[in-house]
Parts: C-alpha cells; sequence; structure tokens
C-alpha cells in the first residue's frame, strides 16, 4: 500500500457536514466528503457518478496551521425574468445566511490506496478535469494540490513523516508569541484495525454514498486523533521515497498560478 499526500492551503476553506439551509458550518479540519470530492473532481466525475471506491479509502489529515474561524452573513434575493422588460428583476422574499470559514489554514491529507493507482491518481490532481476547491466552489486553493505519491509507504508513516507544511508568517507569530519552534501537530484519521485502543476516537458522518444533488446520502466512520512532532527535513516516508510523479515531477513544473485559467 502506498500514500498520496495532498496540501490543502488557501485563503478560506469550509468544510461542513451537517450544513443546511440557512446555516453553513465548517469543520476543524477537511471531512473525508471533501476529500472524495475533490478526488473524484479532479478524475472529471459528474455528481451522479458513483465514488464508493474513492470513500473505501482510508484518509488523515494533518493539522499544520490550524487557521482562524470566520463567520460571513450573506443576504440572498430571488430574481424573476421580466418578460416586457426583458431583464432580470428583484422578487420574492429575501433570504439570509451564515457561513463558516476557517481562514489560512494549511492541511496535509493523506489518501492510503493500492501501489498501482496512485500515479494515475497523482496525474488527476496535476491536470484535473473540473477545477479543484477547498470545501466550497468559492474557495479555491493557493497552491497546487498535490505533494507527493508515495509507494509503500502506510498513512500514518506518510504523516508523521511529511515535513511540517506551516507558512514562515505562522511561524514567525509563534515566535513572537515565545512558542516552541517546532510543534506537535493532531492528526485525525480513519481507524485502522491495529490502532491503540488509547487513542481517542469519535464517529462522524461525513463519508459519502452520494453527491446527486436529488440525492445525498452520507455515511458513518469512525477516527482516531493522535499527535506528531513537526520537523523540517526533507523526506517522505522511510528512505523519502516518492514516486516519479509525485517530487520529481513536481520540480519540473512551472510555479502555481490561479490567475492563469483565465488567460485567453
Amino acid at each position: 500500500m502506498g500514500t498520496l499526500l495532498l496540501e490543502l492551503a488557501g485563503p478560506l476553506q469550509s468544510w461542513g457536514t451537517d450544513g443546511r439551509f440557512t446555516e453553513r458550518a465548517t469543520g476543524h479540519e477537511p471531512s473525508k466528503s471533501g476529500i472524495v470530492g475533490l478526488l473524484a473532481s479532479a478524475l472529471g466525475r459528474r455528481r451522479t457518478e458513483a465514488v464508493d471506491d474513492l470513500a473505501r479509502l482510508r484518509m488523515g489529515v494533518r493539522v499544520d496551521q490550524p487557521g482562524v474561524y470566520e463567520r460571513d452573513f450573506q443576504t440572498m434575493h430571488q430574481r424573476t425574468w421580466d418578460k416586457q422588460a426583458e431583464r432580470w428583476v428583484r422578487g420574492g422574499d429575501s433570504k439570509l445566511s451564515n457561513r463558516s470559514y476557517l481562514a489560512d489554514a494549511v492541511f496535509v491529507v493523506g489518501v492510503e490506496m493500492e501501489d498501482s493507482a496512485l500515479d494515475a491518481l497523482a496525474e488527476a490532481l496535476l491536470h484535473p478535469a473540473f477545477p479543484l476547491y477547498l470545501g466550497r466552489r468559492s474557495c479555491p486553493p493557493a497552491s497546487r494540490v498535490l505533494i507527493a505519491a508515495c509507494p509503500e509507504v502506510s498513512l500514518a508513516s506518510a504523516l508523521a513523516d511529511e515535513p511540517w507544511h506551516a507558512s514562515a508568517s505562522y511561524r514567525r507569530a509563534r515566535a513572537r508569541r515565545g512558542l516552541a519552534p517546532l510543534p506537535r501537530l493532531e492528526i485525525v484519521r480513519d481507524e485502522a484495525p491495529d490502532d491503540d485502543v488509547s487513542l481517542p476516537r469519535e464517529t462522524v458522518r461525513d463519508v459519502p454514498v452520494s453527491f446527486s444533488p436529488e440525492h445525498r446520502e452520507y455515511g458513518w466512520r469512525t477516527v482516531v486523533r493522535e499527535y506528531v512532532s513537526a520537523h523540517d527535513a526533507d523526506n517522505c516516508g522511510p528512505g523519502g521515497s516518492a514516486s516519479p510523479v509525485g517530487r520529481a515531477v513536481l520540480e519540473d513544473l512551472p510555479a502555481h498560478d490561479p490567475w492563469s485559467a483565465l488567460e485567453g
């Protein structure tokens, strides 16, 4: 088994698991439904297509930079088409909405799968069929999502050995507060059969069964929480192994420019 490593960083992220209608909350870290949706977008799958193969993959999230909780109050107005004036006009009742976000957060996500599937999914993340976003369409990633494809590296090892991805400004802020240069990082991951029984566990409902707009459905999973020490060494799993579609290819690519999609 190998692990695909992703970096999720951006001005805003929102990973809701129970938000509906006018209240749209966000979790403290990416949800499994959000990650499965991101992978499905990269592969070019429609909302009505099956995602059970992606939902079965073991996933873990490392919180490298927690971010700041933000709340946005929005007003939505209904519009109707005025045939006589041939234009849209405001009509109906206004709707109020509270939406929550994480600002300036950075997460390292690991997705464990068969080694034979690593390179294909890594290529899809480098050249996604549909735009990728961090929970909501209004939250694009600030950097390239793929970190590396790590063959023969378990999920736990990949998340523990990957260097710390916090921004320079976050590190400076920690230093001004007199905190340790390298903190302990929280990991939230799918439970494994051989996990220590002393690890904290909780059950969350964020496993996508269907993304269809007509019938969205989610299942339950058990997650464990643990901590690892941050480090700045440049490696990826035991021996620093990474597939050619991982770090080697990334070094030859131009810097990520989100505005390039608007050219032409």
